[in-house]
C-alpha cells in the first residue's frame, strides 16, 4: 500500500478569528487565496499556529470545512486533529475525510504524560481509526513528551501512518530522523521551525511545515524549491531573509504567543485578516503593535513578499 507523499511547503494555516468563537471568514478566504497564489504546495488546517487547541469543536469543524471548499482541490489540505479525547480526534478525522482533506495530523495526546509504549499503542490505534492517513507530529515543547526515534520508527510501519512533523528544534533528533529514513520514500520527514528548514531539505527532508508563510508565502516557497533543487546560493540569499524577519518580527510581544500575536497582526496590517487571537491570549497592545507596524514597515521596504 503507498502512503500519501506531500513535498514542498505546507504551512500551518492561522485560524482567522472576530471574537473568540467567531471565524473571520472573508479574511480566511483571502489568506486561503494569498497563499495558494504565493506557490505552497498543501495547507495544514488547526496545527499549533492554528491555535487548534483553544477553539471550541464548532469552530474547529466550520473551519476545515470552509477552508476545503475554499481550496476546491487546489492544493491538498491536512487537518490537525491533536487532542486530549481519542474519539474526538477520531470524529474530526471523519469530518476531514467528508470535506475533501486528504490527511490528518497528530500531537500527542496532552495533560498525563505519555510512555513510549503508549504512544505506540495510541498511535497505533489512532491509525487503525483514522479514515485518512495520518502523520505523526512531534511537538514536546506543547504536549510535553517526545516522540523517540525508536517510536516513530515503530510507527512507521503502520500502514496509515505517512510520515512525522517534528518542531522539536533538536537537530541532532531530526538527522537521525533523516539517516533512518533516507531509504524509505514512502515516509516522510519534516521540519516544523522555519529558521532551521533550508538547512533540513537540503539534507534531505520533504518539506517544511513553516507559519511565516502565512504572511510571505512566495518567500518560503522560493526557499523551499531551492533547497530541493541544491541551489546553494539562492537557498542563502532567501534564508537570510527569513532569518531576518524571525528576528525582527516575531519576539515584539510579551507572551509565550509572541510569535502568533506578531504574525497575526502582521497579517491584519496587510489587509489580510483579523488579528485577533483566541483565549487566553489577546490581541497586541497599542506598545506591541506600534512595534509590529514598524517592523513590517522594514520588511516592507525590502521588498519582503
Amino acid at each position: 500500500m503507498n502512503k500519501l507523499q506531500l513535498k514542498g511547503l505546507i504551512p500551518p494555516m492561522i485560524t482567522p478569528l472576530l471574537d473568540n468563537d467567531v471565524l473571520d471568514v472573508e479574511g480566511a478566504k483571502k489568506l486561503t487565496e494569498h497563499m495558494i497564489a504565493g506557490g505552497v504546495d498543501a495547507l495544514f488546517v488547526l496545527g499549533t499556529t492554528g491555535e487548534a487547541q483553544s477553539l471550541t469543536y464548532r469552530l474547529r469543524y466550520e473551519y476545515v470545512e470552509l477552508i476545503c471548499s475554499t481550496v476546491a482541490g487546489r492544493v491538498p489540505v491536512i487537518v490537525g486533529i491533536t487532542d486530549s479525547s481519542f474519539d474526538e480526534s477520531i470524529r474530526l478525522a471523519h469530518h476531514a475525510k467528508k470535506c475533501g482533506a486528504v490527511g490528518c495530523v497528530a500531537a500527542a495526546p496532552y495533560y498525563f504524560p505519555a510512555t513510549q509504549k503508549e504512544l505506540i499503542d495510541y498511535y497505533t490505534a489512532l491509525a487503525d481509526a483514522c479514515p485518512l492517513p495520518l502523520f505523526l507530529y512531534n511537538m514536546p515543547s506543547k504536549v510535553k513528551v517526545f516522540l523517540n526515534v525508536s517510536t516513530v520508527l515503530t510507527l512507521s510501519k503502520h500502514p496509515n501512518i505517512a510520515g512525522v512533523k517534528d518542531s522539536s528544534g533538536n537537530a541532532g533528533y531530526f538527522a537521525s530522523l533523516l539517516h533512518h529514513f533516507k531509504d524509505n520514500p514512502e515516509f516522510s520527514v519534516y521540519m516544523g521551525p522555519e529558521e532551521v528548514t533550508a538547512p533540513a531539505i537540503l539534507m534531505g527532508a520533504d518539506g517544511g511545515v513553516n507559519g511565516g508563510a502565512n504572511l510571505f508565502p512566495e518567500l518560503f516557497s522560493a526557499m523551499t524549491k531551492a533547497a530541493a533543487a541544491g541551489d546553494l546560493a539562492k537557498v542563502q540569499e532567501l534564508n537570510d531573509k527569513i532569518q531576518f524577519m524571525s528576528a525582527t518580527l516575531y519576539g515584539l510581544c510579551d507572551s509565550d504567543a509572541s510569535f502568533m500575536k506578531a504574525l497575526k497582526l502582521a497579517l491584519e496590517l496587510h489587509g489580510i485578516c483579523s488579528g485577533n487571537l483566541a483565549w487566553p491570549y489577546r490581541r497586541c497592545d497599542e506598545k506591541e503593535t506600534a512595534a509590529v507596524k514598524a517592523a513590517l514597515a522594514e520588511l516592507d521596504a525590502r521588498n519582503y513578499r
